[in-house]
Order: structure tokens, then sequence, then C-alpha cells
């Protein structure tokens, strides 16, 4: 008889193990079919691939890679044109990353960057998207050969201040709508005003003191004014280090001052 109960014993201890069991593993079983959220449908600014030249247009202008060429005369005009909206609206914007890097060595674009990069501040931001969102910005050239337009698009998402999913860490573009190349454009906020006071950043953890920012210096840009930052030398180096301001060649592109 003992052994007879001990037998019932184990095999209701058994039923009951597979009992408890068996809805963790269905748990899990359900939790592998369900598929990942698709944060893309977050994103405001859309590409039309993910390589680095694909994803440095417009899919809304876009029509086809450029050549070189095109590509060059395009940011030229195009920073030219931006710059030149913004004085005569009495607005701040300063060049930034990698824009930046090429005025320091000539005042020029680096001839293999795929974008242009600019800041803004973040009250400079509400006031775009409140005044010229979805503006078509006419440009003609000073010797009067060259007429472009550019959409001036500002995220809707600018409200929200922090990277949150990543999708829209780009505040604005400045886009070509022949080519759908553009300038992205970031804004600049105290997000953290009571426990950072003074320290702005982007959503792409990019973070400034105000100190590195203001005042702005007055320079040349593809031969128009532009603003730098202040400090513009300590963010070069802690962006790029110390080597992207001595090395004299990149990719076969020769630097010099």
């Amino acid at each position: 008889m003992k052994i007879k109960h001990y037998a019932v014993a184990i095999a209701t201890a058994s039923t009951l193990v597979l009992t408890a069991a068996k809805p963790v593993a269905q748990r899990k079983a359900d939790q592998r079919k369900q598929p990942r959220a698709d944060l893309s449908k977050n994103k405001y600014f859309h590409e039309p691939g993910s390589s680095d030249q694909l994803s440095h247009y417009d899919e809304r202008h876009f029509h086809g890679t450029v050549s070189y060429e095109e590509r060059t005369d395009t940011q030229i005009h195009m920073i030219r044109a931006y710059l030149k909206f913004f004085m005569d609206e009495g607005l701040d914007t300063w060049i930034a990353h990698g824009t930046l890097l090429g005025w320091w060595w000539n005042g020029k674009r680096l001839p293999w960057d795929w974008d242009m990069d600019t800041q803004v501040s973040g009250a400079t931001l509400q006031y775009l998207g409140e005044n010229f969102n979805q503006s078509i910005q006419r440009y003609m050239s000073d010797d009067g050969k060259t007429e472009r337009e550019y959409l001036l698009d500002v995220n809707p998402w600018v409200w929200e201040r922090e990277r949150g999913d990543g999708m829209n860490i780009i505040d604005a573009r400045w886009i070509d709508i022949r080519n759908g190349l553009f300038i992205d454009m970031t804004g600049l906020t105290e997000t953290h005003p009571d426990s950072q006071p003074g320290v702005w950043s982007c959503k792409n953890h990019h973070k400034y003191h105000t100190s590195d920012l203001y005042p702005l210096r007055e320079s040349i840009f593809e031969g128009v004014p532009a603003k730098i930052p202040y400090s513009y030398d300590r963010i070069l180096i802690d962006e790029y280090q110390e080597k992207s301001l001595v090395l004299t060649e990149y990719e076969r592109n020769a630097l010099n001052h």
C-alpha cells in the first residue's frame, strides 16, 4: 500500500509540475510569435535607403542618385541659400559637425561629405515651426545664373526634446526639391535646466555648455557670411578627436588651410 500511495503521489506531483510549466512555456512561445514593434512608423523624415549614399536623400524628392559634380553644386548653393535665409530673417544658426570641420580646414564643405549640418536654438526651432514650416524658399545666386527652390520642413516631433525611440533626432531639413539632397538641422535646448543648467543638448547625445556656443563668431563659409560656435576647436576635438585638426589627408583628399 505504501508503494501504491507513493506512486500515486509521484504521478500527482508530475501532473502538477507539467500543468504549472505549460503556461510558462506557452507564454514564451507566444512572445516569440509577436512581431517587434516597427519603430519606423514613428519616423517623420524618410530616406530611400540605409546606405551612406541613399540615407542622405529625402525620399519625397528622390529621383535617383546624383553625380559627384551635381552633389557638390547642390550643396554649395544649398548652404548659401540657407545662410542667406537666416540672415535675411534675423535668425541665428550655425554650422556644425562635418560642415564645421570643413570650415575649419578651408572655409568650404568637405568634398566627401554626404550632407551638411547646422544647429539652431530651441527657440529658433519653435519660431521656424510656427512661421515657416512647409514653406518653399526661392534662391538666386549672386551672378543670377542659378535659381533653386528649397523646402523648409520642420519635424512635428520637435516638442520631444529627449532622444525617445531615436526615430526623430533630426528636427528640421532644408531640402533641394530637385533631387532630395538636404541640410540636417538640429535644435539645442537646455533639456534639464534644474539639474544641468547651462548644458545644451540635441536628441543625438551631443552636449555643449553655453560658453561653447555663445557668443557666436562671424565668419565666411562657401563664400557667404556664416556663424560658428565660439569654442569651435574644443567642439571639433570632442567630436572628431585632435587628429581631425592636424591630418592633412583623408580618403585620398588633401586638406590645407
